[in-house]
């Protein structure tokens, strides 16, 4: 019987050519988020800080301080509390105040009632908001940020003056 494979036409195989050139995709893999979630059952009345991005699905009541880290706030959430956060995602309730140091971005299902201070602002067409909106320039934030970290040190020293001379 004949291979059709060892045969050549015009001097040529029928075999397909090996390409040097192949293309493999390679898998990138960024490291997952650190991420606290409240879930929906769950109702917290306080204080919350901390170093981590944040998902709220239940219901919150006081105050969220999260300086360096995302706030999002989840179709089935609902916040009365003022917020301070690098970012605030509205897809929920919000009753109290915003202030961000970079983004505040209202989703169409969301709803704010409160005064926004941010540098950046998205509010999508459907999305509720009641209250006072301040759009700071990153230039102006980045001043302010320079000359309080300028003042730490002559507070520093106010400091040891004042406990050396008690």
């Amino acid at each position: 019987m004949l291979q059709p494979s060892e045969y050549t036409y015009n001097g040529k195989s029928n075999q397909p050519a090996s390409n040097s050139n192949t293309f493999t995709p390679v898998k990138t893999v960024s490291a997952p988020v650190e991420q606290a979630t409240i879930g929906r059952s769950l109702v917290i009345k306080g204080e919350l800080s901390g170093a981590e991005a944040l998902y709220i699905d239940g219901r919150i009541e006081g105050k969220i301080t999260l300086p360096d880290n995302r706030v999002t706030i989840g179709r089935n959430g609902s916040v009365q509390a003022n917020i301070i956060a690098r970012e605030v995602v509205v897809m929920g309730k919000v009753s109290g105040n915003i202030d961000c140091s970079d983004r505040v971005d209202i989703r169409s299902e969301g709803s704010v009632t409160g005064d926004v201070s941010t540098v950046r602002i998205s509010v999508e067409d459907g999305a509720v908001l009641k209250g006072g909106i301040e759009v700071r320039s990153s230039e102006r934030k980045q001043q302010n940020q320079s000359q309080a970290k300028a003042a730490e040190p002559q507070k520093a020293e106010l400091a040891k003056a004042a406990t050396a001379h008690a």
